[in-house]
C-alpha cells in the first residue's frame, strides 16, 4: 500500500497546486492575483530550500540568500543599466557564489550546529544590508526598483512570469530529486559515513545540492525584488527563514509535493487571519505543534495517518 499512497498522494497533490494556479484567472481580481505571486515565490523558497532538507541540514540563512540575489539584481538594473534578464542572472549567480564559498565549510557541520552557524550568517547578512548603505540603501531599503517591462507591472501578466518561474524551478528540484543525485541525497540523510564508504562523495555532493538551492534563493529574491519595486533587510531575515522551514515541516519534508503544500499554506491562512493580527503567531503555533505531535509526515501524510487508525490492528500485517 505504501507505493500505491505515496503515487495517489503526489498526484493528488500535483491537482491541486494545478487547479489553484488557473484559480487567480479564474476570479480575475488583482488582489487574488497577488497571493497567487506570494505563493509562487513561496514555492520556489520553500522547494529550493527542501533540497538542502533532504541532505539532512536545516538552514536559517536562506531568506538572506533570497536577499543577496534581489538586492544584487535590483543594483545590475539600476546602476548598471542591464536589462531584467542580465539582472535576474547575476542576482541569481550572485547567490550561487556565495553558497559555493561558504558551503563547503559549514556543510561539514551537522545538527544544532549546523543550525546555529546558519542562523549567525543570516545574521550577518541582514547586518550587512542594513549598513552597506550604498548598495541596500540601508535601513531604508531601495525603492524605485524597475518592473522586468511595462506590462509586467500588471499583476496579472507578472502571476504569468511568477507561474512560470516556480514551475521551472520545481520541475528541476525534482528532477534533481529523482535523479542518481537524488539517491544519493536520500542515502546522505539516512549515514553519512555508510555512504562515503560505498564511494559516494557526500562532501562535494552536499556542496552541489547547496549551491543549486541557494542559486535559487537568488532566483526567487531578483523576482520579488522586481515585483515588489521596493526592498529592504526586514524582508530578509531570519522570521522569513524560518517560515520556508515551517512550509516544510507543515506540508512535508519526506516529498517535494509537501513545501508546495505548505507555501500555499502559510501564505493564505495569513490572509483569512487579517482580521486577528495579534493571534497569527499564537495559531502558527499551535498548528505547528500539531502537525509534528500528529502529522509527522506532514500534511502530504493525512492519508497514511487516517490509514492507520481506520484499519485494525490485526490487519495491518496484511496491507
Amino acid at each position: 500500500m505504501g507505493r500505491s499512497t505515496s503515487s495517489a498522494l503526489i498526484g493528488g497533490g500535483i491537482a491541486i497546486v494545478a487547479a489553484l494556479a488557473i484559480m487567480p484567472y479564474l476570479l480575475d481580481e488583482r488582489f487574488f492575483y497577488h497571493i497567487a505571486i506570494l505563493v509562487c515565490f513561496a514555492a520556489i523558497g520553500a522547494s529550493s530550500l527542501h533540497l538542502i532538507i533532504r541532505t539532512g541540514h536545516v538552514s536559517l540563512c536562506h531568506a538572506a540568500f533570497i536577499g543577496v540575489g534581489a538586492y544584487v539584481s535590483a543594483n545590475v538594473v539600476m546602476k548598471l543599466g542591464f536589462p531584467f534578464v542580465g539582472g535576474l542572472v547575476a542576482g541569481t549567480l550572485a547567490a550561487a557564489g556565495l553558497g559555493l564559498m561558504i558551503g563547503p565549510v559549514i556543510l561539514r557541520l551537522t545538527g544544532k550546529y549546523f543550525v546555529l552557524i546558519t542562523f549567525l550568517f543570516g545574521e550577518i547578512l541582514r547586518m550587512v544590508f542594513v549598513d552597506w548603505q550604498s548598495i541596500t540603501g540601508g535601513a531604508n531599503g531601495l525603492s524605485g526598483i524597475p518592473a522586468p517591462a511595462p506590462v509586467f507591472a500588471e499583476p496579472k501578466y507578472f502571476y504569468a512570469l511568477a507561474l512560470l518561474a516556480a514551475t521551472a524551478c520545481v520541475a528541476v528540484c525534482g528532477r534533481i530529486l529523482s535523479s542518481e543525485t537524488g539517491r544519493f541525497v536520500n542515502a546522505i540523510r539516512e549515514s553519512e559515513q555508510l555512504t562515503e564508504c560505498v564511494g559516494v562523495p557526500v562532501i562535494r555532493t552536499k556542496v552541489m545540492i547547496f549551491v543549486i538551492a541557494c542559486g535559487f534563493a537568488g532566483f526567487a529574491g531578483a523576482l520579488i525584488a522586481h515585483y515588489a519595486r521596493y526592498i529592504s533587510p526586514p524582508n530578509f531575515g531570519p522570521l522569513e527563514s524560518l517560515n520556508l522551514v515551517i512550509m516544510n515541516v507543515i506540508g512535508g519534508m519526506q516529498t517535494l509535493v509537501g513545501p508546495l503544500l505548505g507555501a500555499i499554506f502559510l501564505v493564505l491562512v495569513p490572509e483569512f487571519l487579517r482580521g486577528y493580527v495579534q493571534l497569527q503567531h499564537i495559531m502558527f503555533g499551535v498548528i505547528l505543534i500539531l502537525v509534528m505531535a500528529f502529522l509527522p509526515a506532514g500534511v502530504v501524510g493525512v492519508k497514511d495517518w487516517v490509514a492507520r487508525r481506520m484499519i485494525p490492528h490485526d490487519r495491518r500485517g496484511e496491507q
